[in-house]
């Protein structure tokens, strides 16, 4: 600054009159003052010259306006103050992984939700920081083994521990990683050591182990929980209950991941149809995603729905008994006020919607224990808790009725002109009425823990209604064409194990409700059809996720 300064005053007496005559001094004048700046600027360029070796600023400048020195390590700063809503999902446009690099040291990179990321690694399904651990062997990832737009954004959700109420850290992990309760540490579903697809895996033959992380949400997380399946809120004592999950015998299933559900249905719509367990099983989705986002209710009178405004993915549900075409109008000597069901055409309530759908689940069953009129070819063939005439020989009984419907709603579905998505039938789920049934005493009251492997009591009913139910999904597959998907979710035989996770008589929060048998031995009025929230009704949509996920890797696969 003072050799400038110098330069300055310099110019300035150079190019000031010395002479009271200007015709004189103009010309000397000239030559001085060009002398003078040319001068100047010489001995500028040089000091100029001499700074920037000394302190380049290529990189400085590149890192002020990229936020990345070209020399030095990427290093975006995640404040202890902003970390926790990231984790929430309040910022839906990245997520924040950290992730060991290959040198050893800790790289914090932002990747995009929408966008792809070929270095990145499967987030961890829930478990808290302090048990996870970072696989260095077994795994080999490459950049194709990433599927747009789904594997490749990895999850940072995290989960809430119900007992502590403490948010779990989530860290970034391999997809091979082991998994709390597991003996196969080196696979998950699908994913086997190699990072190979393999889709050979039986999500439904495996048992139930006791997971202390517990479920992802509470029932005061969840607005809109029932208050029926309200277990805690209702005064149930025991807790135990949430926490049994379902390891399959040669894989793992992993903890629902909501951040990458709404990935895989990014722009999509999925809807649950059917009967009070499919809003049991809706409303168990819709506690599992809330935890990352809060959706807007956008539904109306013909359906529930809600909108994911992160992903624009929409959660419906449409009520439906028997999932077929029901009158009450007199039909031969039928009376008016009668339920009719006409097993050979499907639920038009519904299935004008099917075209906006990506994902159908469907539940069925529970009301073909109603009273109800069986019609087929428009002639009553049979009949629950009806049949006026005895002479008459009835052709079909509810159990046939079952499956005939599961057939004709299927086989709708899979040969719909405007449908190409993928269709779930969530087979029968199980009641668990001991010593009767629902209406003549049934009880599950005090049950806190699965039933162990060999204590499972057979239920005449509920098996021949899961066969028949099977039995109707087969014959609607050789009737599918090659646009439709159908997948049969099998969940029978493994919640056949869980009576501990129904309501029982723990259905309202009155707290004059009887819980107890009574001095006759007649137990309390119950609920051991539906299932707690959170419960084990939370594994469907840990199966449904798994679905999804196969199925879209699999049509990309196919594609490429």
């Amino acid at each position: 600054m003072k050799r400038a300064s110098f330069m300055w005053k310099a110019m300035n007496l150079a190019s000031s009159p010395k002479e009271s005559n200007p015709t004189m001094a103009a010309f000397p004048r000239s030559i001085s003052s060009m002398a003078a700046s040319i001068g100047g600027l010489a001995v500028f360029l040089v000091i100029a010259s001499l700074l920037l070796v000394s302190y380049p600023i290529g990189s400085t400048v590149s890192g002020y306006f990229y936020g990345i020195d070209s020399v030095g390590q990427v290093d975006l700063p995640i404040f202890e103050g902003n970390q926790s809503s990231i984790d929430r999902g309040h910022d839906n446009d990245v997520d924040v992984v950290d992730k060991d690099s290959s040198s050893g040291t800790d790289l914090k990179a932002l990747i995009s939700l929408g966008g792809v990321n070929n270095n990145s690694v499967n987030a961890s399904d829930g478990q808290s920081g302090s048990d996870l651990q970072e696989s260095t062997t077994g795994a080999n990832f490459k950049e194709n083994d990433v599927d747009k737009g789904s594997e490749e954004s990895s999850s940072d959700a995290a989960s809430t521990d119900s007992k502590s109420g403490a948010q779990s850290d989530v860290s970034a992990v391999p997809s091979n990683a082991s998994k709390a309760g597991s003996d196969d540490s080196g696979k998950e579903c699908g994913i086997d050591k190699e990072g190979e697809e393999q889709f050979n895996c039986d999500l439904y033959r495996g048992s139930w182990f006791y997971d202390s992380l517990g479920p992802l949400y509470t029932n005061n997380t969840c607005p809109v929980l029932t208050q029926m399946q309200n277990c805690q809120g209702n005064g149930r004592p025991d807790k135990e209950y949430e926490n049994w999950r379902w390891k399959p015998s040669q894989c793992n299933l992993p903890r629902f991941d909501a951040k990458k559900f709404l990935e895989l249905m990014r722009g999509k719509t999925i809807a649950f149809i059917g009967d009070s367990v499919a809003r049991n099983q809706m409303e168990s989705m819709l506690c599992l995603l809330w935890q990352v986002e809060a959706p807007k209710n956008r539904g109306n009178k013909k359906m529930q729905r809600y909108f994911f405004r992160s992903t624009s993915t929409m959660v419906v549900r449409i009520w439906s008994s028997w999932l077929v075409h029901q009158t009450s109008e007199p039909i031969d000597f039928a009376p008016e006020g009668v339920v009719k069901l006409h097993l050979d055409a499907p639920d038009e309530h519904f299935m004008e919607f099917i075209p906006n759908f990506d994902v159908i689940v469907l539940s069925s069953g529970h009301w073909f224990a109603k009273q109800s009129v069986y019609v087929l070819n428009n002639e009553i063939v049979g009949g629950q808790l009806w049949w006026p005439d005895k002479s008459r020989p009835m052709k079909i009984n509810n159990i046939e009725a079952f499956g005939i419907s599961v057939e004709t709603i299927l086989t709708s579905i899979a040969t719909h002109p405007n449908y190409t998505g993928l269709a779930i039938l969530r087979s029968y789920s199980p009641d668990h009425y001991e010593g009767g049934a629902w209406n003549t005493g049934g009880s599950c009251t005090g049950k806190e823990k699965p039933l162990a492997p060999g204590e499972l009591v057979e239920n005449g009913f509920t098996d021949i209604m899961h066969k028949k139910q099977i039995a109707g999904f087969d014959r609607a597959i050789k009737k599918a064409t090659d646009k439709s998907k159908l997948k049969l979710m099998d969940i029978t035989e493994a919640f056949g194990y869980r009576h501990d996770g129904h309501p029982g008589p723990y259905r309202s929060p009155d707290p004059n409700k009887l819980t107890k048998r009574g001095p006759n031995g007649k137990p309390p009025p119950q609920d051991c059809l539906h299932w707690c929230m959170p419960g084990p009704v939370d594994t469907w949509n840990e199966l449904v996720l798994e679905i999804i996920r196969r199925e879209f890797a699999s049509s990309q696969s196919s594609s490429v």
